[in-house]
């Protein structure tokens, strides 16, 4: 299947039956594929009017215990964000799939990872955080999925699927899990009418700035819960690496190839990959930091999660980086050049 197809029917196994989307490549095929397999499950598909309709959309079958779900591309996904906002505030399920393409503004439609700062920063206002997954193949995109829809409702937060142009378009083998409970458990703060209940609110407007400021500090207990218990990465020849290719989602595919080849070579290199974007591993990466002599954040952005390194690393070891941006991917030729140039340097 290609990526955003499988990605939509991951969402459908995993019980989703809401979905609101406007289109915009690289995503298209995800609303197209919904647009023919939510009547198929009984759920429900609209094409909003817009993306601000969408995320809104979203927000209404999220606050009445539904499994929803949007996606878009960078521009879309920027327009969400205050509705993303509003998600969060009110502790609200729902996964939301960025497809990204190359920016600032319009930009073009190819591949990139320049919107890692709006997915692990929060891109809309106020404190807060989304859960950020980066698969690397058509597998995960499958999986990260399934496992989003899990995520999102165990901690009623958001949670972000940061797939690229790359992935949403390329065609793999894929095992499809089987078909969850389409009818999620009943939620004690869900907004079903109440016939024979006191009622229930939801909201993120507290004009008592203390009681706000009370509602913020929960957050954040619920955040570094998130980070203890959520965070996910993957190590690949790193026993004994001296220089560290830091890399997610596309780009860790073509660096994995880098450090085969630089293994045939007798190179002592190894990569290092996020799948949790948010929560970021720092622990884990600080940890390669006791032997690595050196490291290498690799991007299709001029430099974003190359902060999230350092922060890592701490200044215990270099760190370099290497991106390409608007648009252009990253050649194997490009890495295997640069891990050429680092090993000269600690040599």
């Amino acid at each position: 299947m290609c990526g955003n197809d499988a990605m939509s029917e991951a969402a459908v196994r995993a019980g989703c039956r809401y979905y609101f989307g406007y289109p915009i490549t690289p995503q298209n095929e995800v609303t197209a594929y919904m647009a023919r397999r939510m009547p198929e499950v009984g759920g429900t598909f609209i094409q909003a009017e817009s993306e601000i309709a969408a995320i809104n959309m979203v927000f209404g079958a999220a606050a009445v215990g539904a499994r929803a779900m949007t996606s878009s591309s960078s521009p879309g996904i920027s327009l969400k964000q205050e509705g993303i906002s509003y998600l969060c505030g009110c502790e609200l399920p729902a996964v939301i799939a960025n497809v990204v393409r190359g920016g600032p503004g319009l930009g073009s439609i190819g591949p990139s990872q320049a919107d890692y700062f709006q997915a692990t920063r929060g891109g809309g206002h106020g404190d807060y955080r989304t859960i950020a997954l980066a698969p690397s193949t058509v597998q995960e995109l499958v999986d990260l999925t399934f496992l989003a829809f899990g995520l999102t409702e165990k901690y009623r937060n958001p949670a972000l699927i940061l797939s690229d142009g790359i992935l949403g378009q390329m065609m793999e083998p894929v095992t499809l899990p089987d078909m969850a409970d389409a009818e999620p458990p009943p939620k004690e703060w869900a907004l079903t009418g109440a016939k024979n209940r006191s009622p229930r609110v939801i909201k993120s407007l507290y004009l008592d700035v203390t009681r706000l400021e009370k509602h913020n500090f929960k957050l954040r207990e619920k955040y570094r819960r998130i980070e203890e218990e959520e965070t996910r990465f993957e190590e690949f020849r790193m026993r004994d690496a001296e220089v560290v290719l830091v890399a997610y989602g596309s780009v860790a595919r073509i660096c994995r190839a880098a450090v085969r080849q630089a293994r045939e070579a007798g190179e002592k290199v190894g990569l290092f990959r996020p799948i949790t974007v948010w929560p970021f591993p720092y622990e884990a990466l600080a940890r390669a930091a006791d032997t690595a002599r050196l490291f290498l954040s690799l991007e299709m952005s001029l430099g974003q999660m190359v902060e999230d390194v350092k922060l890592a690393v701490a200044g215990r070891r270099p760190v370099r980086f290497y991106g390409r941006t608007g648009g252009c991917v990253i050649a194997l030729e490009e890495v295997v050049k640069e891990i050429k140039k680092l090993r000269e340097e600690i040599s």
